[in-house]
């Protein structure tokens, strides 16, 4: 229960503090998105025990930082990266607390990430109320924030528009150029070159000095400029024009696949676009060179690129299309409520459901760790799944979910670590693409499991228990992701099961 208390207790900020074993997430975050590299400098503002200085100091990167407790004598370094992590929820004075963000965007010169406790779960165990906060029992302060309440907060503190790139972080940038080039980073897709089908003698002559053309316009389905490539001017010297040089690769690859780049680079750009709609969309100007390039070359002009996104984001507001998106996909798996994606095939998904999952990480931030992608066919929710041992286990345990409303953006965060019973997987390669690296192991394992019955009661195998129910009844277990026979089962009952495994895989080979 929380109950109010009549006067002011003292807070003791200091034990709020955490010894890490490993790098915050945060930290770890600011890393996996390149925007903290051994090129960069960081300062943590608010350090506690300087964990993350000292694990980041031996991996060779440049890091200091200060904290009003543990090391007050430090000096307040401006950086390219400053980390202001889990310090303003920790902060019981509101005018004190807006100081702490204002200093530390004072100080960084490029990215500030600022990370702070938010609602996901049971917020009254053992806490009393205090301020617009929570006392704990350790006597520490904790102002929860609502995830919207949170990037209002910052935005507002800071006149700027905070990038969410978790539940609770979020990129704050210097630069709207580098802003807005990371948000279009997030919807851009993987993609890889087209094969050499059949080479000429002319290609393989020039094919060294072809092969930065190749990768340009791959990397950005459209031809470059003159004055975006440096190897330009060779080849305006060996075939007069840009679209003649490529001519000579066409020759030996497939227009088609070529087309499908430029198409693909172009969903990119509508996604991102669309998504601009909820904060402030930028002026053309406000984009790299190069992104300004691509929307011209790729949509005629910034008017038609927007005119566009603005036509698909009216689109993701009808659900029975969404659901018939989801219904008729040829990726992911299908059930009759629900559309299962692993993260790496979500850009190969229809571009409206693209956008619809962007509806929610572009507010909330996709849950770090996310291994599958749930878009609910019958009510506007998207749910963040996350199966730590997806690729190695062939069953891998639901560790922890997170699902996002979207009328409401409320979320519902569940940890399934501890339960004796958790939710499990089957037909792993129906989650992914027929390129993921494990595709063909996965349908491997499927087609044995199909033949010796395992998967024809799909509604009692859906749990460990109910699953391990169903190897010990069809005397099988699992080495890897192959099924075998129990060592100790019973020889009359395994000839039985073997007949009808036979009649099984007849009746699928007819």
């Amino acid at each position: 229960m929380v109950t109010s208390i009549p006067e002011a207790p003292e807070i003791e900020r200091h034990r709020a503090a955490i010894i890490r074993t490993d790098l915050s997430k945060p930290v770890r975050l600011a890393i996996e998105s390149g925007i903290l590299s051994k090129d960069t400098t960081f300062f943590d503002y608010g350090c506690g025990h300087g964990g993350d200085i000292q694990r980041l100091a031996k991996q060779g990167y440049s890091s200091r930082g200060w904290d009003p407790y543990y090391q007050p004598d430090c000096p307040l370094t401006a950086a390219d990266v400053v980390n202001l992590g889990y310090v303003i929820n920790v902060i019981e004075d509101r005018t004190e607390r807006c100081q702490a963000l204002l200093k530390a965007w004072e100080l960084a010169q490029n990215v500030l990430v600022v990370a702070a406790q938010v609602l996901i779960g049971d917020r009254s165990s053992g806490q009393i109320a205090y301020g617009d906060g929570i006392v704990t029992r350790r006597n520490t302060f904790q102002k929860y924030y609502e995830q919207e309440e949170l990037k209002l907060y910052i935005d507002q503190v800071l006149g700027v528009d905070a990038i969410p790139v978790d539940l609770g972080i979020y990129f704050v940038f210097r630069d709207e150029a580098q802003a807005e080039s990371f948000r279009a980073s997030r919807f851009r897709s993987r993609i890889t070159t087209p094969r050499i089908r059949l080479s000429t003698k002319r290609y393989e002559d020039y094919q060294e000095l072809l092969a930065p053309l190749i990768t340009f316009v791959t990397e950005r389905g459209r031809l470059p400029n003159k004055t975006e490539l440096p190897s330009t001017p060779d080849i305006l010297a060996e075939f007069g024009t840009l679209r003649r040089a490529f001519q000579v690769i066409l020759q030996v690859t497939d227009r088609d696949e070529w087309d499908a780049i430029a198409e693909k680079r172009r969903q990119d750009l509508l996604v991102y676009l669309a998504l601009t709609q909820f904060s402030r969309r930028p002026k053309l100007s406000h984009f790299k060179l190069i992104v300004q390039n691509d929307i011209k070359a790729l949509f005629g002009s910034y008017q038609q690129a927007c005119s566009a996104a603005d036509l698909m984001l009216l689109s993701v507001g009808d659900s029975r299309l969404i659901a018939s998106c989801c219904q008729q996909s040829a990726i992911g798996k299908r059930l009759p409520n629900a559309l299962y994606v692993h993260v790496s095939a979500l850009e190969a998904l229809n571009p409206l459901l693209r956008l619809y999952e962007g509806c929610a990480s572009r507010t909330i931030g996709r849950m770090d760790g996310a291994t599958l992608i749930k878009f609910h066919i019958n009510q506007p929710k998207i749910s963040y799944l996350f199966y730590p041992d997806f690729d190695t286990e062939p069953h891998p345990s639901l560790h922890t979910s997170m699902q996002i409303d979207l009328r409401d953006l409320q979320v519902i965060y569940r940890d399934y670590d501890t339960s004796d019973n958790p939710p499990i997987l089957h037909r792993k390669e129906t989650f992914v693409t027929p390129d993921y690296p494990l595709y063909e192991r996965f349908a491997k394992l499927t087609r044995q499991e199909e033949d010796w019955g395992l998967l024809d009661h799909t509604h009692s195998i859906g749990t460990r228990q109910g699953w391990q129910k169903c190897l010990l009844d069809h005397c099988a277990q699992l080495q890897g992701h192959r099924v075998v026979w129990s060592k100790d089962a019973d020889p009359y009952r395994i000839k039985l099961l073997r007949s009808a495994r036979r009649q099984r895989s007849k009746r699928r080979e007819n």
